[in-house]
């Protein structure tokens, strides 16, 4: 059986590499999978403590996250490709539209 610290060690490793996608890279295409990377760390943090818990909240609370993130990722593809329509680019500091 593999022990919980693992689970946790290789959520943090993943989350870690989704925020450094995040900080570092300036393509918005990578931004958004870069946050996907974070939401699935999450998701492995939760089912890993529910399950050594014996608690399924943990679980069904990993379906919302799931949901929330498929709909965070049609909008913002939508968005993506209403911007690289207009402007053919997907860096994010060629993108001024949306400044306030």
């Amino acid at each position: 059986m593999v022990p919980l610290s693992w689970y946790m060690v290789l959520s943090m490793i993943v989350f870690a590499i989704g925020v450094f996608g995040f900080l570092a890279r300036r393509n918005i295409i990578i931004m958004f999978m870069s946050i996907e990377l974070m939401l699935n760390a999450v998701n492995i943090n939760l089912i890993a403590l529910s399950h050594y818990l014996q608690d399924l909240r943990g679980q069904i609370l990993a379906f919302f996250v799931i949901a929330v993130a498929a709909a965070e990722a049609a909008i913002g593809l939508a968005i993506i490709i209403a911007l690289f329509r207009n402007k053919a680019t997907a860096h994010v500091d060629e993108i001024k539209e949306m400044q306030g």
